[in-house]
């Protein structure tokens, strides 16, 4: 697998106007970019809810038995019985 040495072009964070105006008025009072704070927060969030998110991955990583139809059922959000009920998988290709 080859990586692009092009740098990546920044994605537009489309919030609701109420967020856009506290995001706004929260890196004014602070002395910052709306850039910047909303890194800030997000990396706060997420260090806060690390042992949540440790237990999400750890929860969706028992749901993979190594099968093909484990794989599509979690990539699609269905279990496996909904999976099986919609045709399942084959499972040798």
């Amino acid at each position: 697998m080859t990586t692009s040495s092009a740098p990546r072009r920044q994605a537009p964070l489309k919030v609701d106007p109420a967020i856009d105006e506290l995001i706004s008025s929260g890196a004014n009072f602070l002395g910052m970019t709306k850039k910047d704070l909303v890194a800030e927060a997000v990396q706060f969030y997420l260090d806060a809810r690390r042992e949540e998110m440790r237990q999400r991955m750890g929860e969706l990583m028992r749901q993979l038995d190594g099968t093909r139809a484990s794989r599509i059922a979690l990539l699609a959000g269905l279990t496996r019985e909904q999976l099986d009920e919609v045709g399942g998988a084959d499972e040798r290709g």
